[in-house]
């Protein structure tokens, strides 16, 4: 009876599956180091079940990240939400006040209670969006800032000091915790001495 070396076994197309699926695994073991003969299937086995819990943990990880990332764009979401009707909320006072002061009768009122009370919606719509975080810019008699200020016009200044220094404010600027939304336009003194 002749001996038969199963390392240097071969199996063709016409070897049954169970073969066929061995000599898979033996390469497997193969490349990881492991010697087939020695194995047993024992560590290829072995290797096959550490690779599948590696799969799994990877998965379970993609989908842990997955919905930490809806999780936190919603939130997000909400949050803006809720920053807005807060927001709303403090300028409900100044709107109803605009709203008497819209639907007055013209000929019962005078001009000083117009101007009155466009000054008190005015004061308490400032102090609504200044708790919320809104800056006034109101530059003058400072020194101009391109950072801040938006020069539209320059006039002679009167002496050397006074160069580069704002004297006018044709519109205020906004800044809302600490971005600025709009650059204050200014007139610039330019000292041409």
């Amino acid at each position: 009876m002749e001996h038969r070396d199963d390392s240097e076994f071969d199996p063709t197309p016409s070897a049954p599956a169970s073969e066929d699926a061995f000599a898979r695994g033996a390469g497997n073991a193969a490349a990881e180091g492991v010697d087939p003969e020695l194995d047993g299937g024992g560590a290829t086995s072995d290797l096959v079940r550490r690779l599948n819990e590696q799969q799994d943990k990877y998965l379970r990880l993609a989908a842990e990240y997955d919905n930490f990332r809806k999780r936190t764009a919603r939130e997000r979401t909400e949050t803006a939400a809720r920053a807005q009707a807060d927001l709303i909320k403090q300028l409900l006072d100044p709107l109803d006040d605009l709203a008497r002061f819209a639907h007055v009768d013209p000929a019962t009122v005078d001009a000083t209670t117009v101007v009155q009370g466009a000054d008190m919606v005015e004061k308490k719509m400032l102090k609504a969006l200044t708790n919320a975080g809104l800056e006034i810019v109101d530059p003058v008699n400072q020194t101009f800032d391109p950072k801040l200020h938006e020069a539209v016009a320059t006039e002679p200044a009167l002496s050397p000091e006074d160069d580069h220094v704002v004297s006018r404010v044709y519109q205020a600027g906004y800044l809302f915790n600490g971005q600025l939304l709009r650059p204050a336009r200014v007139v610039v003194k330019q000292w041409n001495g």
